[in-house]
This record gives C-alpha cells, structure tokens and sequence, in this order.
C-alpha cells in the first residue's frame, strides 16, 4: 500500500514552486523547496552560525499510522555546512499547520537561500506507538549500562 499525502498549498504561496517529488525512482526522501511569500521572494541569507525558519507554501495532511521525517540534503550539507537543526524533524499525521524547515549554516561562508530551491527531504514512514510500563528490574545484557561511547571510539 502507498500511503497518500495531501497537500494543501497556502494562498500566498507561488504555484509554480514543485510539489514534493522524489528525484530518482530508488529515492527515499521527496525534496521539499523553499517557498516564499510575494514579499520575500529574492530569498533569504543565512550567516555562519544562523538559523531560520524556512517556509515552503504547504500544508499537509499524513495518514494516520504515518509520520513525515524531515532530514537534511546531503549536498547542501557537504558543499556549504548548511542542514537541519532538528534533524530529523517529525511532522505527525495530527498536524496540519504550516510546513517549515528549521535551516542552520554551519559552514563558514553566508548562504543564500533561493525561493524555489529544494532545502530538505521529506520520508514517509509507518509508526509504532508503545504503551509504557513501570517496573521494578530490566533485563540483564552484555552492554549492561555503558552508553555514550562505551562501546568503541565516538
């Protein structure tokens, strides 16, 4: 079964800016873009070190049993140090406010955000809920309590 996302473009939002789309048939990630309003198409600049949210025109509405993981592309990630700060972004199946990417350049030069410009990637995926149990004891493992790098370098 393929899971259906529907997409609500906001009225200020230029229509010609692409849906969501995947650019290779293996790809697992759509590329979500950079849509900004009338008044903010040149773009915007972010400094070493800046954040911001960026819009993209969309609203969705994600199958229950589904989430939207929002990641960083990898190109803009190597070629500039520009990424997600909240990577990856959930957008649960319950939301259906705005769609923005929270950019942050961690690179060393400004980077221009272009309106249109694809800015992160999008992947559906299934949801498990848990229900959580208090106990008294945990199950015993080899691992035991060692954690951040107890296991080998980094």
């Amino acid at each position: 079964m393929t899971p259906e996302v529907l997409v609500l473009v906001e009225d200020w939002a230029d229509p010609a800016v692409a849906l969501p789309s995947y650019a290779t048939a293996g790809a697992a990630g759509a590329d979500l873009r950079a849509n900004f309003p009338p008044d903010q198409r040149a773009g915007v600049t972010l400094a070493p070190g800046e954040r911001r949210l960026v819009p993209t025109g969309l609203r969705v509405e994600i199958p229950k049993g589904f989430e939207m993981q929002v990641r960083p592309r990898s190109g803009l990630a190597l070629k500039h140090g520009v990424t997600l700060l909240n990577t990856p972004g959930t957008i649960d199946a319950d939301y259906r406010g705005p769609l923005g990417v929270i950019l942050v350049n961690l690179g060393a030069e400004p980077f221009q955000v272009v309106h249109g410009e694809r800015i992160a990637q999008a992947v559906i995926a299934p949801v498990v809920t848990a229900r959580f149990v208090t106990t008294q004891n945990l199950g015993e493992t080899a691992r035991g309590t060692g954690g951040f790098g107890s296991t080998g370098r980094g």
